[in-house]
């Protein structure tokens, strides 16, 4: 069974990361309108299900019943999820941004974005922030910030942590668990 949940995790992995990768090859992918649920089934293909079944693999190991290794599987889903997000926002988010810093326009918080704003409204900004023909980011990345998708991946973000969280209330207090749910709190710290 732990060979099948791997095997099964490399071949999420694969197909999330070809579908990623087909999607930022397209030449029209700015204009791609996937919706919150999408990203988050394309992101646990290709970040979440490696983590998820390989926490539930080590339960398996262990001997750990089904219960224990679905919360385990709950756990490295959520945290992975959450950690994604944290990556996703660190463009619109940290203090010191370079203008030139580009960011993935299938990101969480421009996903939100874009799906708070509606179709229309984000194409007319795309536009807007077109200088030559050439996406101007810094622009772009500000007329997002002023938007509601930042906090509202922040939101998703500690929801992720805060499920992944519970998934850990179902075992025992110890150092391990300590250091799972320590590392929960460092990608759902904003300040």
């Amino acid at each position: 069974m732990v060979v099948e949940l791997l095997a099964s995790a490399l071949r999420d992995l694969v197909q999330g990361v070809y579908h990623e990768n087909s999607t930022s090859a397209k030449e029209n992918y700015i204009t791609n309108d996937i919706g919150i649920s999408t990203w988050k089934e394309q992101t646990f293909l290709s970040h979440g299900a490696l983590l998820a079944k390989s926490c539930q693999a080590a339960m398996e190991l262990a001997k750990h019943d089904a219960e224990v290794q679905d919360m385990a599987f709950q756990y490295g889903k959520h945290m992975a999820m959450s950690h994604k997000i944290n990556s996703d926002l660190q463009p619109f988010i940290k203090e010191k941004t370079s203008d030139s810093m580009t960011f993935n326009l299938n990101s969480a918080p421009v996903v939100l974005h874009q799906e708070i704003l509606g179709r229309d409204l984000w194409i007319r900004q795309i536009g807007e922030a077109q200088e030559k023909g050439r996406l101007d980011y810094a622009k772009l990345r500000e007329t997002i910030k002023a938007g509601k998708g930042v906090t509202s991946a922040i939101d998703l973000c500690r929801y992720h942590g805060n499920k992944a969280l519970g998934a850990l209330e179902s075992f025992p207090p110890s150092e391990a668990r300590s250091a799972l749910e320590n590392i929960v709190f460092a990608v759902t710290r904003f300040s």
